[in-house]
């Protein structure tokens, strides 16, 4: 394993390519489920802004999507589209609809809390609550119910924590605030806090930007061992990062998608000059 973490570092360092022939990792060739989210003409305003326009695409089970494009080109707005996370933000209205297994998440019916629960989210920068590390994990399945005695809720606990690829390195320090972790260690505390309340589907808002890189190698590890069980979305800077952990990649540039498709095709044989632009770093 460490051998491991030291080449995917390596290569989390490695200059971007000068060209989209540079071929995907490993992670690209993997089968993609049936479509789990559905968005159909999606636009978000901000007050008299548009930051989206008219977004259509499907977001495949049991695999990692990833969103790339230069900033403020609506990655991370689309993001927050999936779990309403908009509704938090004072002038947003979001029009269209954002479909998870057929159920359209943005009516009237539909609880945000439980949407959330749902559909977890970890933001770019580590953001363990001032908590000892086991109740950042106790914490959602305490709220939400879902253990019913106190060897349940620690096994839920231990679960996630495996899950996440920490338990090894915490599993004697339970009670030590999760803030006394290393950044890498939080980002995966933050996720054993996410997968803790049972979601289908998992946002990534740039995990590893904030990361050394045998971290991001590590959380990008991680990544590669959950879209197995759940529907990953990613946004990321980093072209290199998109190729090594998804099967699918959506360009955004200027609030709309100007394509998607398989993370081969997009970088070795992009649809679109914009596209072929951006990823050889004409520009962004």
């Amino acid at each position: 394993m460490p051998q491991q973490i030291s080449d995917d570092a390596a290569r989390t360092t490695a200059p971007r390519p000068a060209s989209p022939a540079a071929a995907p990792g490993a992670g690209a060739d993997a089968p993609v489920g049936p479509t789990k989210i559905a968005v159909r003409d999606v636009s978000v305003f901000y007050g008299d802004k548009q930051a989206l326009f008219e977004v259509s695409l499907d977001i495949p089970d049991k695999a990692v999507t990833a969103f790339i494009g230069p900033s403020g080109c609506g990655k991370s707005t689309f993001l927050r589209c999936i779990n309403r996370m908009n509704d938090t933000i004072p002038g947003a209205r979001v029009a269209g609809e954002v479909r998870i297994d057929g159920e359209d998440v943005n009516v009237r019916t539909v609880d945000p809390v439980l949407l959330r629960q749902r559909v977890g989210m970890v933001f770019q920068k580590p953001n363990p609550f001032p908590k000892s590390i086991f109740e950042n994990v106790a914490y959602g399945p305490k709220i939400h119910g879902l253990a019913s005695s106190k060897a349940e809720l620690e096994g839920i606990v231990e679960t996630s924590l495996k899950r996440a690829g920490l338990w090894r390195e915490v599993a004697d320090r339970l009670q030590a605030p999760g803030t006394s972790l290393s950044g890498g260690q939080q980002q995966r505390l933050v996720i054993a806090r996410a997968i803790a309340v049972n979601p289908e589907v998992i946002l990534m808002d740039e995990p590893c930007s904030a990361l050394d890189p045998i971290a991001t190698a590590r959380i990008e590890e991680l990544i590669d061992e959950l879209r197995e069980q759940y529907c990953i979305v990613i946004v990321t800077h980093s072209m290199a990062q998109a190729a090594r952990v998804s099967q699918r990649t959506a360009f955004f540039h200027m609030g709309k998608v100007v394509e998607m498709g398989s993370t081969e095709d997009i970088f070795t044989n992009p649809g679109d000059p914009r596209t072929l632009d951006y990823i050889t770093g004409r520009f962004g």
